[in-house]
């Protein structure tokens, strides 16, 4: 397994900016650059994502990130999914059922297309080489870089809790190891993970200055967003599974049409796409297009000024025929948990053979290889 794919920074090309500063425009004015790079030579990525196994992935993941992770296997990009299981122990709910929730994130990962024989599902915990990885990584940043992180304090207000402990603080660390440990170039994220990775950059960057010697031991991984890369929740905040709010992958056909019959509108009649002025109908209207690969407006020109109920039957109807495949295989691995088991072995025999020979160009890197 080749250990050192090619660097993607700003000097990869001479087009498009170089989104050092990961905002969203930059970011996604640097995607399309990267799309352009993907399809002429696939093999000199290697992507890192994954999720924190807190519970069942839902429509917001989908179109955020995961059918980018599918549709960039197929494409040739060799591929890291972890399951960052380290990064729920603030959460003792979540904590307790962690073995279902790892096998709910393996399931979901299967049934959308994710390969084990040509992408590598492994867990955080099962890696030890990522801990100490981030110990150096921790040296690098400061206090109060961590403190402005929006993300972190996104997920400690939603936290629930009376108190917040280190871990929580230090998630966009352990990002930078788990995305790092495998030298990952390619992150395929919603724009609200921006600022994480742009944590992970710093770091790259840092380590590089202080202990590189002029030959760079890491990249500077890039952003890839999709077309999609904020959805809305039933709700209309953001989707997401500690709100309760998401209409999961695993969820029947009943349980869909019952989410989204509650799902928040307006009072207009006359239905219209509309992000800015009307959030909650237009993202209905989104998600029903890219289920039917058609355009927001489109879907909104049938139906016209049938209102809300209608919005909400075109969604529901778009929704479960989309879904129905993915449900079908994920009933079918889900009989097999055997199965299931061997993917994640294999998988983390694979990723800590990357992270001991990265953890070990590390210690060289800092003359504490001894």
């Amino acid at each position: 397994m080749n250990t050192t794919p090619q660097a993607v920074g700003p000097d990869a090309t001479a087009a498009g900016p170089s989104a050092d500063s990961l905002g969203t425009s930059a970011a996604q004015a640097r995607s399309a650059v990267l799309e352009e790079l993907i399809l002429k030579d696939p093999g000199r990525f290697r992507m890192l994502t994954g999720d924190r196994p807190t519970g069942r992935l839902h429509l917001g993941h989908y179109f955020g990130t995961l059918h980018n992770r599918v549709r960039l296997q197929d494409l040739g990009v060799e591929t890291f999914v972890i399951i960052a299981d380290y990064q729920v122990l603030t959460d003792r709910d979540v904590a307790d059922n962690l073995t279902g929730h790892v096998e709910d994130l393996v399931l979901d990962y299967l049934a959308i297309g994710v390969d084990p024989a040509r992408s590598t599902i492994f867990t955080h915990s099962a890696i030890p080489a990522l801990n100490q990885l981030m110990l150096p990584f921790l040296s690098l940043v400061s206090v109060a870089e961590l403190g402005r992180n929006p993300t972190v304090k996104d997920e400690i207000a939603h936290s629930r809790q009376s108190a917040v402990s280190g871990l929580m603080f230090t998630y966009p660390v352990h990002q930078a190891a788990d995305i790092l440990f495998c030298k990952g170039n390619l992150v395929p994220v919603g724009q609200d993970q921006l600022p994480h990775l742009e944590v992970t950059r710093t770091i790259a960057r840092r380590f590089n200055d202080r202990y590189g010697n002029g030959t760079p031991v890491f990249p500077q991984p890039d952003a890839l967003l999709s077309n999609a890369p904020l959805l809305l929740g039933t709700d209309g905040t953001k989707m997401s599974k500690s709100r309760r709010n998401a209409i999961t992958l695993a969820s029947d056909a009943d349980e869909t049409a019952r989410l989204l019959k509650g799902a928040k509108t307006d009072s207009e009649r006359h239905i219209t796409y509309d992000p800015e002025h009307r959030p909650e109908v237009s993202s209905l209207l989104l998600l029903a297009a890219l289920c039917q690969n058609r355009t927001p407006e489109d879907v909104a020109a049938g139906i016209g000024s049938a209102g809300a109920a209608a919005l909400k039957k075109t969604v529901t109807e778009a929704v479960n025929e989309y879904l129905a495949p993915i449900r079908a295989r994920r009933t079918e691995y889900a009989q097999d948990r055997a199965y299931l088991q061997r993917t994640l072995r294999e998988g983390n025999e694979r990723a800590r053979a990357v992270a001991d020979a990265t953890l070990a160009e590390v210690r060289a890197a800092m003359n504490s290889h001894y």
